[in-house]
């Protein structure tokens, strides 16, 4: 599985950093994996762990060319930081275990969670 997350501080005094999300996340894409995406569709995920609700929203579905073993790509974004004032792209492609949004998220998700509590077992040193 291959995931990888961008964060872009938002502009609140603009309304934000994105213009034209698809656009954004393509380019996430090519900047994180080094491949072309075109956009295919837009499928609802609500992912779950221990009866709650642990994301909810839209993924971006990508066909993408020029990687040598991944066609397709999961893509979206996500307020985070200190009052949300920071957006994070995540780009996750088709490999297995990954072959769905639904595992792409859920791929994520675990990954975050991994990131947070090697963290914090550090104790917040990077």
């Amino acid at each position: 599985m291959t995931w990888r997350t961008e964060t872009q501080i938002r502009d609140s005094n603009k309304g934000g950093i994105v213009n034209d999300y698809t656009g954004q996340l393509v380019d996430t894409i090519r900047r994180l994996h080094d491949c072309e995406a075109t956009y295919l569709e837009t499928v609802p995920v609500i992912e779950t762990f221990q009866g709650q609700t642990v994301w909810e929203g839209e993924v971006e579905v990508f066909d993408i060319r020029g990687h040598p073993k991944a066609k397709r790509a999961y893509a979206w974004s996500h307020l985070t930081g200190e009052d949300n004032k920071s957006r994070r792209y995540v780009a996750v492609l088709e490999l297995p275990p990954v072959d769905s949004a639904q595992m792409a998220v859920r791929a994520a998700v675990a990954a975050e969670i991994h990131d947070a509590r090697e963290k914090s077992r550090k104790g917040g040193a990077t």
